[in-house]
């Protein structure tokens, strides 16, 4: 360790044990958040069950934007498609699934995950198969023959099939009843209508890095 950051660490400890009491007054479990499992994930993680066709999740959008950068280079933040809402087949949300999977290969991950949400919830228009999807990508200044290629490929293939092993678990669980649903480290949930309405965005945040920390 620099010999000129030891010391400062040596002060900022304390100050950091004092933040994470505080913490634990003020998040209670079965209140502010539910233990929905008895492991901890292999590695530390905020996981985003959410859907396309889903309105709260749209209006979530920005937020969690702002929550993924705010965390730690050690965490990482995973989302999480969803293929059991009623506005389409389970068939075409897993072919979304997929979409999305292949969104986080490109470089404008955000905006093209946002232009899914956009076709689906604003222009109201229906997604009826991986050329509508593909479409969508290039509109939005995607490589159609990176996306065609992805699609297919065994990595995307089988991320798309963890994210449906990680929702029909959590669905088992109870964990999971609807989206959105923030679980952390694979074992606590975010129980978001307990949070203080009037500071709720920077609650929640100081609850997801209260989570990481426990057991």
């Amino acid at each position: 360790m620099n010999k000129f950051l030891k010391p400062f660490l040596v002060l900022l400890m304390p100050l950091f044990a004092v933040s994470i009491t505080a913490c634990a007054e003020q998040y209670t479990e079965g209140k502010q958040y539910t233990q929905v499992n008895e492991t901890l994930s292999k590695k530390k993680e905020v996981r985003e069950y959410f859907s396309v066709y889903c309105g709260h999740c749209l209006k979530f959008e920005p937020f969690m934007h702002k929550l993924k950068t705010s965390l730690s280079k050690d965490v990482s933040f995973e989302r999480n498609h969803v293929d059991f809402l009623r506005q389409a087949s389970p068939k075409i949300q897993q072919l979304i699934t997929k979409a999305i999977v292949v969104a986080e290969q490109f470089e404008n991950t955000d905006k093209l995950i946002g232009a899914i949400f956009n076709y689906v919830q604003i222009q109201k228009a229906v997604v009826t198969s991986a050329k509508d999807l593909r479409n969508i990508f290039v509109l939005n200044d995607a490589d159609g023959a990176k996306f065609d290629k992805l699609m297919k490929s065994f990595t995307v293939n089988s991320k798309a099939k963890s994210l449906k092993k990680n929702q029909d678990t959590m669905s088992q669980k109870r964990a999971l009843t609807g989206v959105p649903t923030i679980i952390v480290n694979g074992k606590y949930r975010i129980n978001a209508q307990e949070l203080d309405r009037k500071n709720f965005e920077q609650d929640y945040q100081n609850l997801v890095n209260y989570l990481l920390t426990l057991d």
